[in-house]
């Protein structure tokens, strides 16, 4: 079931993670942008160089912010990679990663999700309609095999087998 519900849905994960990076690098170059202010006007944190260094670690440029939502979507973490933006550098922040974690954390996520688990349902429905059928088959195959041990059993062709006929016949195979 899993090997074919991946098959079935090879394209929409890969349309979801295409659809999931190009949101992610957006998000990243806003940061970016966003960020850089702060980094580089050092009147702005003057007695607190250490945020500084933080916030070029985290989002200084434009890969470092994309691996850092990275980690902010996918690790379950994200409060770590927002609060010290939130509570030592700009409140604006708190709405940037409020409207982020809302858009892809939480609801993204949550609908790529559904429609993997709506593809291993359909997997899953397939797989027991095809055991129906195999059972079917099969039912079918064991009375056709009872029909022709009825027939062959019948020795006076008259549609019903007597008890006797029934003794010869398993004495007799």
């Amino acid at each position: 079931v899993l090997m074919a519900t991946v098959g079935m849905s090879f394209c929409a994960l890969l349309w979801s993670m295409v659809l999931l990076f190009l949101t992610m690098t957006m998000a990243a170059l806003i940061l970016t942008q966003l960020v850089n202010p702060y980094i580089e006007d050092p009147s702005l944190n003057e007695d607190n160089e250490d945020i500084v260094e933080w916030m070029y670690t985290q989002y200084g440029t434009a890969g470092r912010s994309l691996w850092t939502l990275f980690l902010v979507t996918f690790s379950g973490g994200w409060p770590n990679y927002v609060s010290r933006l939130v509570e030592e550098v700009s409140v604006v922040f708190a709405y940037v990663f409020g409207v982020y974690v809302t858009v892809v954390v939480f609801a993204m996520t949550r609908i790529i999700t559904a429609l993997f688990l709506k593809d291993t349902l359909a997997a899953a429905a397939s797989d027991v309609e095809m055991m129906i059928l195999e059972k079917t088959k099969e039912k079918k195959a064991y009375a056709a095999k009872l029909l022709s041990f009825f027939h062959a059993a019948d020795t006076c062709a008259d549609g019903r087998m007597t008890f006797e006929e029934f003794q010869d016949f398993v004495k007799n195979p």
